[in-house]
């Protein structure tokens, strides 16, 4: 088994959830553990659909059946991060607010999914993930 399709997006997880969590932790002025999951800037699924189809894109080229199938997942994933999910946040924000109403304890996850440039930045993440992973498979035989 050729590692390099594995080792490439897990790089790409941790490079976006690493400025992820920068972010978060900017903006709520403390290390931002809480705020780990889905959903905020950079989109983390966008940047890994992304990465291991730019990485298929160069390796295999465009022409490759696998290509073609990793782009597709790339497409429906990221449609679903901007659409279906951003409707389910919409959807727990409704619902808490009527949980606050009967004060109860319970609370519902508001951030699911992603405005337009999180995924933006997540597919730029996974490009730039994606070339320097075909690069380094190139310049080693570790990944080969």
């Amino acid at each position: 088994m050729k590692l390099i399709y594995l080792i490439s997006p897990i790089f790409a997880w941790i490079v976006a959830g690493s400025i992820k969590f920068i972010c978060n932790s900017i903006k709520a002025e403390t290390l931002a553990f809480a705020q780990i999951g889905y959903g905020g800037f950079p989109s983390t699924h966008a940047a890994i659909v992304t990465n291991i189809a730019v990485f298929i894109a160069l390796r295999e080229g465009l022409d490759s059946p696998i290509f073609g199938i990793a782009f597709t997942l790339m497409l429906i994933i990221i449609i679903d991060a901007i659409g279906l999910r951003r409707q389910i946040g919409k959807h727990a924000e409704i619902l808490n607010k009527l949980l606050r109403d009967l004060s109860s304890e319970t609370k519902l996850r508001e951030r699911m999914g992603h405005k337009s440039h999180e995924v933006l930045a997540g597919i730029i993440v996974g490009i730039l993930t994606g070339y320097l992973s075909y690069l380094a498979q190139s310049c080693t035989s570790f990944f080969k």
